[in-house]
């Protein structure tokens, strides 16, 4: 005997998503902690960024539920800022480690070391910081549905992790000073001489011919996109859950059994806010659009107070419903007393079709379009395709207004870091390229299920929250990437002159950290993707596979070709910005002085 029913398949909701954060976590930590030994070629140092991502976590978590006091939370939220706070609160303190670790190399004293590592690392990471919350405020554009608070959620996790950052990793550093270079192991990650490492050779090799080298790799990136112009939304059902849940199982069965339970009803409010609904021209008015919607295509039946006898006309329900209702035999006074309000009058409308089939919806759509109602009536549709469409263009409706904030303030904060109005813009185009990427897989992937057997899933349209998801949290990685990169490749060109030579030197100098960090970034990604709620599922795949693309061929390929391309002009701005940034801009985040991943040599 199996159950099902809302409340079953709501709490199979719940316990699924916690048991796929357990999963993630249990999946990530250990797999991280070999990353960063990898990386960092000593256990300790190591250890110190999965220490502080983990109490992040839990400042992250602790923040959410202080937030559910004040808003209501989703369901998905716990596992959203786990998901964002292990990549971040990993992320950053690697970076700060490493500063620390190379000014001890260089022979500076503890309180040397530290001092330069939040002057710099730091600076870095709380830029960093701003970048990645406003992607995420994309999502509090949306308020009324649970993507609001998962963006004030993700925003929690990220200030927590850039507090983190600066206060209680370097004090932490600061008492263990040389220790943090103890037990080390041997280093596959030597740096290379300066202009001979791979990275350094990579962009020399991209920027001797980049047109060869941009064309195809931009042409890729637009192939793989391809697949997102057939995006097909859809409010997501018992369908997310595996096919093992108990409460999956029992409503397959019970679709299986008994044909026509998945037939899909629509709720039909006609009100009228200035009085009661039974005059006789109202009468008259309804039991015409009844007829109307009974002859739509795809209707397969109607119900309402105007079909109690097949063999009764207008004119006998006038006379009924005109006249004393205490009169009227006992089941019609049950009817009008469920169907007849002080306002409204209700009726219902039955398809054979799924409820979020494209029939379905031109249903709908075509009750919403009879404007025959007259008397100052109106008609309201309800019903799951009815929220189903509502929700989608709420959603898309609003979506043009988020994506243009952070994009005009993402560009605006680029232009006060590198004075260039060109450098913002190749940012944010790149950044769509590899966002579009990965959209397109999403799509391959999730809604034409080419892998659904691998990944045990059940193809479906994609829920319309997963996109606006993915775009808050890649579009303010990406930048974080962005700014890594470009701000070294400035500090080069402020000094040398030579925009090539700066771009390579930038690429070699900041690569490793790039590529470090995104591996990391992949794997806690990667971890969700073994989730078994497919929302979770895809989100995981969808930001790996963004995180991927955007440090490997964008910032490897597409960024040099098109850095060398546009030569001095990379760095062009009017002369009324360019006084604006001599006055405003913050050429000096710090960013620029990260170093490579390499590990530090041992200090005694």
């Amino acid at each position: 005997m199996t159950g099902t029913g809302f409340v079953p398949i709501n709490q199979a909701f719940n316990s699924t998503l916690e048991s796929d954060l357990q999963r993630a976590e249990t999946v990530t930590l250990p797999v991280t902690l070999l990353l960063l030994v990898v990386i960092f070629a000593s256990i300790v140092a190591a250890g110190l960024p999965l220490g502080v991502g983990i109490l992040t976590i839990v400042g992250g978590l602790a923040g959410t539920f202080f937030l559910n006091r004040f808003t209501d939370v989703s369901q998905y939220a716990l596992n959203i800022v786990t998901l964002i706070g292990l990549g971040v609160s990993i992320d950053y303190p690697l970076f700060i480690v490493n500063r620390f670790r190379d000014e001890l190399a260089a022979g500076a004293s503890r309180e040397d070391a530290i001092a330069t590592t939040i002057a710099t690392a730091g600076r870095a990471i709380t830029f960093s910081g701003v970048t990645v919350a406003v992607g995420l405020s994309a999502m509090l554009f949306f308020q009324g549905t649970f993507l609001a608070s998962m963006g004030a959620a993700g925003a929690i996790v990220v200030a927590v992790a850039v507090i983190y950052g600066l206060t209680f990793l370097p004090a932490l550093l600061s008492i263990i000073g040389p220790a943090v270079n103890r037990l080390r192991l041997p280093s596959w990650l030597q740096a290379a001489p300066q202009g001979r490492g791979v990275w350094h050779s990579l962009a020399s090799w991209v920027m001797k011919r980049p047109v060869l080298v941009l064309v195809p790799t931009v042409g890729f990136l637009l192939v793989a996109g391809t697949p997102f112009l057939s995006l097909r939304l859809a409010n997501g059902d018992v369908q997310m859950l595996p096919t093992r849940i108990e409460a999956r199982q029992g409503w397959d069965r019970f679709l299986a059994d008994f044909p026509g339970q998945d037939q899909t009803t629509f709720n039909i409010v006609v009100s009228y806010p200035d009085g009661t609904p039974l005059t006789s021209q109202r009468i008259a008015e309804q039991y015409a659009f009844e007829r109307r919607v009974a002859g739509i295509p795809g209707v397969l039946r109607t119900s309402s107070i105007y079909d109690l006898d097949p063999n009764l006309g207008l004119y006998d329900y006038e006379r009924m419903y005109t006249g004393d209702p205490s009169l009227l035999p006992p089941q019609v006074q049950q009817l009008m007393a469920a169907t007849v309000g002080k306002n409204i009058v209700l009726m219902q409308a039955t398809t054979n079709s799924p409820q979020t089939s494209d029939a379905s919806r031109a249903i709908v759509n075509a009750i919403r379009a009879d404007m025959g109602v007259g008397g100052g009536g109106q008609v309201l549709v309800g019903g799951q395709t009815a929220v189903d469409l509502d929700v989608i263009k709420f959603i898309t409706d609003r979506t043009p207004i988020a994506v243009g904030f952070v994009v005009l303030v993402t560009y605006f904060v680029l232009f006060l870091l590198t004075g260039s109005v060109v450098l913002p813009l190749k940012a944010v185009v790149l950044n769509f390229l590899s966002i579009g990427a990965s959209f397109g897989a999403l799509v391959w992937i999730f809604q034409q299920g080419h892998l659904s057997n691998l990944l045990n899933f059940t193809p479906q349209s994609i829920d319309p929250s997963i996109p606006v998801i993915l775009f808050s949290i890649v579009f303010g990685l990406s930048m974080d990437y962005e700014v890594l990169l470009v701000s070294r490749i400035h500090e080069e060109y402020a000094r040398t002159g030579d925009n090539t030579a700066a771009v390579a030197s930038g690429l070699e100098r900041s690569g490793r950290l790039i590529t470090g960090a995104a591996a990391i970034m992949v794997t806690v990604f990667l971890a969700f993707g073994l989730a078994e709620v497919v929302i979770i599922k895809a989100i995981g795949i969808g930001l790996a596979i963004a995180v991927a693309i955007d440090a490997t061929l964008v910032r490897a390929l597409v960024v040099p070709a098109v850095m060398r391309l546009l030569g001095d002009y990379n760095w062009w701005a009017p002369r009324p910005l360019r006084w604006l940034h001599e006055r405003a801009g913050l050429s000096d985040l710090g960013v620029e002085e990260q170093p490579q991943l390499a590990p530090a040599e041992a200090v005694a």
